[in-house]
């Protein structure tokens, strides 16, 4: 059991409650979910929750993807046709990620949403939560903050529901969830429903350093860019030399590149120190801070290890006709 629990607990912001995961670990599968709102590529931002999926297949759990049409719609990403276009060239996405197809359930929200006994219990949580909290569990991840819809209060409400409906032990998500998350541990106990472990990934600054990675911002890496295309988003990207801190660059490298390679190889002249290994995340960030590594040397090493850790999601995509369908249609 402590080996299921390390597996899932690598990597993450935050568990809610790490004594309430142990437990769930007694039963022989439990559930556990994701929702993505189907709105354009997908990219490291995602991956990092889908590999987190990933672990929890490892360790048994059942996984449950919710490709989340009605939400996306709810928070203006599209038509519902367009959003279901890119749900399915975000599903294939998935699989080339890591995820078993035969053992993760994909879902619509539009599968179970419109059913009047899911409606009738976003209800009865509305009568229970204020306006305000509704709106502040929705401040990080609505697109309209000055001017917020109607839409944007429901949202949250329906996104704790889904977590009734599903029959879900694990809430997976980014740490931006944490506020929606904790109105499904709240509230949801009191319409007879038990609360979810909340399990929570960092977030990765955009390529501009400026705000979190995402396709509306046009900051990101996506899983499907080819490696000239990666190289050349990573070379311009921002990185400060000796900057630690909220520097993308370093963030790659410590949450995608060295959880999968394992190390950082970079490739340098004599007269700059020569080629350089590095094995862990703190050594990155020494080296960085002490002046060690320039930013261009750093860059490039981190800009070829993406491109070899994307490889089977190209490779994924090439081999499989639907996926280059799906793809192709893509229109968000």
């Amino acid at each position: 059991m402590e080996e299921r629990f390390d597996l899932i607990a690598r990597g993450t912001t935050e568990i809610i409650t790490e004594a309430e995961l142990r437990e769930l670990l007694k039963k022989e599968r439990p559930a556990a979910y994701c929702g993505y709102e189907p709105s354009g590529k997908i990219h490291f931002g995602h991956a990092l929750t889908v590999q987190k999926l990933v672990d929890l297949q490892a360790a048994g759990a059942r996984v449950i993807v919710l490709l989340a049409d009605l939400h996306a719609y709810l928070n203006d990403k599209g038509t519902l046709e367009e959003i279901r276009r890119v749900a399915e060239y975000n599903r294939h996405c998935f699989i080339a990620l890591g995820l078993d197809p035969k053992r993760t359930e994909f879902l619509l929200g539009s599968d179970f949403q419109l059913k009047p006994e899911f409606s009738l219990d976003v209800l009865r949580m509305a009568v229970d939560t204020t306006l305000l909290r509704a709106r502040r569990s929705m401040a990080e991840i609505a697109r309209h903050l000055k001017d917020p819809d109607v839409a944007q209060v429901l949202y949250p409400l329906m996104q704790a529901v889904d977590m009734a409906h599903l029959d879900v032990d694990v809430a997976v998500g980014g740490i931006d969830q944490r506020k929606v998350h904790m109105v499904a541990r709240e509230k949801l106990p009191a319409l007879g429903y038990r609360k979810p472990v909340c399990v929570h990934i960092p977030l990765l600054h955009g390529l501009d350093g400026a705000a979190k990675m995402s396709s509306s911002k046009g900051n990101f890496i996506a899983i499907d860019d080819g490696p000239a295309t990666i190289e050349e988003k990573v070379k311009k990207a921002f990185c400060p030399p000796k900057i630690v801190k909220d520097n993308p660059i370093i963030e790659y490298a410590e949450h995608v590149v060295l959880p999968a390679l394992g190390r950082l190889r970079v490739s340098r002249e004599v007269k700059h120190g020569g080629p350089l290994e590095i094995e862990g995340a703190a050594e990155l960030r020494k080296l960085y801070a002490a002046g060690k590594l320039h930013p261009t040397d750093l860059k490039a090493a981190v800009g070829a290890a993406l491109a070899q850790v994307l490889e089977p999601v190209r490779r994924y995509f090439e081999e499989h006709p639907d996926a280059k369908l799906a793809r192709s249609s893509e229109v968000l």
